[in-house]
């Protein structure tokens, strides 16, 4: 009978796979000859069982924190949170200890009602007949599906806004004509004599069109925007989604109980379900966010806590979409609602960015200071300082309302999507039937923060004096700007001067030592003269610690310093998550310029501190691009020698990529920088 995964991604050669674990407990899959025997299943269980409490006996406790946290604010105000008696992340992650061997694992089932079902020594299937590779595939690919579906949600409210500004149903001006207009020309959109709205309509529609199409067809975003080699890597191993609703679908049935019982189909679901991510959650979204607010350029940029100050009305924007925020902020900067800050005793607006609403805010639009990132966010509550913190969608911890009440900060949420108990609402309705009534949302919440800011007279502030300068807003458009085109820049490359280019990203997570991760392999890419693009949460310690500032070169080795020359930082910040676009758009840049495949070129992903579930996407997106992922955070596979072998070293034939996990950052960097070196030798561009 023919095997219909013979050709698929997934046709993994499971009985050639050995487990193995390194001295950090992470899992590990080596090869052996096909005449040797199966390992037995119930001596794998205790190894990786052992494996896994290995793995836990790295996690850092609060106190580890405290003392090698790499930035001074985040240590005081964690002090000071102490001393208020105020829980924080890293209270309730000590709290957590022991995390479940069976969560981390992953073979605890709980799809359906028959269980809880978990893989032991005894019980090698759960009541449905599941296996641990069935089990760990399945709660990956919901993982994925969950990734897909969080930044699919924010890139269909920037398209819808870009729709309706477009057909006039939504009053913004439409700031990104060049964007759009050669974007529409990648996607076969009309653009000479049609006026901007109308192109700006159609480009939404093609957008939409990929995030929703349940006939199947043409996904136009991939066609118009990814390589052409890759298209057919992915057409062969036939993981080319219909669209972006459909493959979370298609994930949530397949891995429900008794439907596909097959691993190696869940894991090429995982791979559909990354490319919906990437073309429409992350791609879509940022074509749509630049279409409609603007590119913006590279500008110079207050950060961290010690930028706070008293005496104003302080609001806060935290989350992920960009249309309210953007009206709030202009709104708040007329001198009609500033006036009245000053009549209520304030001495104006200021406006601070938590997040990736922040870090979309503050290259587009003067005065939005970046704080931190979400796993901080209560300890910038904590200061005292803010009157108003607007909440939308996505790393908005629900502990930040205890802390907001203690100081009477008010708390607004903003989207349908995502409540808080206890907070305020000015938003949009489920079916954005007042999406007319923007400007007056962002007018109610201006004149909230002012009632705020006098309701709290006297509430004690603490601010931690810790402040650098950090330049953001770099992108393909600007390295145009700079250099003329991509060429200098790929020059750079093959000479030497730059070794390679790592894409560093991620959120946070208390499994390894705060920011530390993120500062530690920096530091030793840099050295290596490897140049660091960054956006999202990652990118806050490497802001706030002056890595994006001109004074940074002085880490760098002196072939990346003699490339940056007198105005360049070492670390090009891109912006928030969904500007992973601006970074691809980098690496296909300079692959382009030098006549390479992006999987040939010293390029790699590095998220060393991701912790949710689209984290997995982000990582799996480049490396369906083929390029390698780097992280200090193990997934939960441990369960599974075939799951591990797929999602690590599996795909090195089938996509050219591979993810390698160690939890020491150092001898993660180093192992980006031997990467780097070999993918070199590789092109003859260097010398063994």
């Amino acid at each position: 009978m023919h095997d219909h995964h013979e050709h698929s991604p997934a046709h993994i050669h499971s009985h050639r796979a050995l487990i193995g674990f390194d001295e950090h407990g992470i899992p590990t899959v080596t090869h052996k000859a096909d005449h040797q025997e199966e390992d037995d299943p119930q001596a794998f269980i205790r190894d990786y069982m052992n494996a896994v409490s290995e793995y836990r006996k790295t996690f850092p406790s609060k106190q580890d924190v405290i003392d090698q946290t790499p930035d001074p604010a985040v240590r005081e105000m964690i002090l000071r949170m102490e001393q208020l008696g105020l829980d924080t992340t890293f209270d309730r992650f000590d709290k957590q200890k022991p995390q479940c061997n069976f969560g981390l694992a992953g073979i605890c089932c709980k799809i359906c009602n028959m269980g809880p079902c978990r893989i032991t020594a005894k019980a090698s299937r759960g009541v449905c007949g599941a296996d641990a590779d069935l089990i760990v595939a399945r709660n990956l690919l919901r993982n994925a599906a969950a990734g897909a579906a969080q930044h699919g949600m924010h890139a269909r409210e920037v398209m819808l806004a870009l729709k309706w500004a477009a057909e006039g149903k939504l009053n913004i001006p439409i700031m990104g004509e060049q964007k759009i207009k050669d974007t529409a020309k990648s996607f076969g959109i009309k653009t000479e004599h049609r006026q901007l709205k109308h192109i700006a309509a159609d480009l939404a529609d093609r957008l939409l069109e990929d995030m929703s199409r349940t006939v199947p067809g043409t996904y136009e975003t991939i066609k118009a925007c990814a390589p052409p080699e890759r298209q057919k890597v992915w057409e062969k191993l036939d993981i080319l989604p219909i669209s972006a609703y459909h493959e979370v679908f298609e994930a949530y049935h397949k891995s429900g109980c008794a439907t596909d019982g097959d691993w190696k189909s869940i894991m090429q679901q995982f791979l559909r379900c990354g490319l919906a991510f990437t073309f429409s959650g992350v791609v879509g979204a940022s074509i749509a966010t630049d279409s409609l607010f603007g590119v913006g350029d590279r500008v110079t940029s207050k950060v961290n806590i010690g930028a706070l100050q008293k005496g104003y009305v302080n609001i806060a924007v935290h989350g992920h979409l960009p249309l309210l925020v953007s009206q709030i902020v202009k709104t708040g900067q007329q001198e009609k609602f500033i006036a009245l800050a000053k009549q209520a005793g304030a001495k104006g607006i200021r406006f601070y960015g938590i997040c990736c609403s922040g870090l979309a805010a503050m290259y587009r639009y003067g005065g939005v200071i970046p704080l931190c990132n979400a796993v901080s966010a209560e300890l910038v509550l904590g200061t005292g300082a803010l009157d108003l913190w607007v909440a939308d969608v996505q790393d908005v911890f629900p502990s930040i309302m205890e802390v907001a009440r203690c100081f009477k900060t008010t708390v607004v949420t903003t989207s349908e999507s995502a409540r808080l108990p206890g907070a305020e609402r000015y938003g949009y309705d489920h079916h954005h039937a007042n999406i007319d009534q923007t400007q007056e949302l962002a007018e109610k919440i201006i004149l909230r923060a002012i009632e705020s800011f006098e309701a709290r007279k006297g509430i004690p502030v603490y601010i931690p004096p810790y402040e650098v300068e950090a330049e953001v807003g770099f992108s393909v458009e600007y390295v145009h700007k700079r250099f003329g085109s991509m060429q200098p820049l790929a020059d750079a490359i093959k000479n030497g001067k730059i070794l390679g280019i790592v894409n560093m990203v991620g959120c946070n997570n208390p499994k390894v030592l705060y920011e530390k991760a993120i500062i530690d392999v920096a530091d030793v890419l840099l050295k290596n003269n490897v140049l660091i693009l960054s956006n999202g949460c990652a990118s806050f310690p490497l802001m706030k610690l002056g890595y994006c500032s001109q004074n940074a070169q002085d880490k760098a080795g002196d072939g990346l310093r003699e490339f940056l020359g007198d105005d360049l930082p070492p670390v090009w910040h891109v912006g928030e998550c969904i500007d992973n676009t601006r970074s691809s758009g980098i690496f296909a840049g300079v692959s382009n310029a030098l006549g390479h495949s992006i999987f040939e070129m010293p390029l790699a992903f590095c998220s060393p501190e991701w912790g949710n579930e689209k984290g997995i996407d982000a990582a799996l997106g480049f490396r369906l691009m083929g390029v390698n992922s780097y992280h200090c955070v193990e997934a939960q596979i441990y369960g599974s020698k075939n799951v591990i072998e797929f999602l690590k070293d599996g795909t090195k034939e089938l996509l050219g990529s591979v993810m390698h996990v160690d939890t020491d950052p150092v001898k993660l960097g180093e192992k980006i920088v031997a990467d780097m070196k070999a993918k070199r030798l590789a092109l003859g561009w260097d010398k063994d």
